[in-house]
């Protein structure tokens, strides 16, 4: 089922989510719904709170929005990168900030930790796009969106032309097409 993604101010998005305790029915259709709201959207990743659910949770295919969606799922439960290295600056978007790119600095390699929707234990080592997905993510559980990590004045001019941005989007909105 798809969930209301939440637009840029909302103040879940500055929200640092809560640890999962309980791996359940519940948890797995939360992930359910937003691998549908994500491919609806042509996302490759999503946090929970960006569909308002303040839990360690979010998801990536970087396939979404290719023939081949689906294929490569990956769910990261309590997720934490446990090193990094290198830099590389590349441009982001975010289903949060609808229709606004800029270009952000991050790790070039990193390992994460995280927990599978049965509670066990993992680790990924991952470069390239996938490296830069899950720094994205894991910034949105932690109250962070990308536009946070540009300078003053990269994210002021960046919030000016997203206010544009944001009224075109409300307008589609408005039109009844989601």
């Amino acid at each position: 089922m798809e969930r209301e993604i939440r637009i840029y101010p909302d103040e879940v998005l500055k929200k640092e989510a809560q640890r999962v305790e309980e791996f359940n029915a519940e948890l797995k259709e939360l992930v359910e719904d937003m691998f549908d709201t994500m491919y609806k959207r042509g996302g490759v990743g999503l946090a929970a709170n960006q569909v308002g659910v303040l839990k360690r949770v979010f998801i990536l295919d970087l396939n979404s929005g290719k023939e081949r969606q689906g294929e490569e799922k990956l769910i990261f439960v309590n997720p934490e990168i446990i090193h990094s290295e290198g830099e590389v600056v590349a441009e982001e978007g975010c289903l949060s900030l609808p229709g606004l790119w800029k270009k952000v600095k991050r790790a070039a390699k990193v390992v994460i930790r995280a927990q599978d929707l049965e509670g066990k234990e993992f680790q990924m080592e991952a470069e390239g796009l996938l490296a830069r997905a899950l720094q994205h993510e894991l910034d949105h559980l932690n109250g962070i969106i990308f536009i946070d990590r540009l300078s003053p004045l990269q994210r002021r001019l960046a919030l000016e032309k997203y206010k544009k941005l944001k009224k075109k989007y409300e307008k589609k909105l408005a039109g009844g097409r989601r």
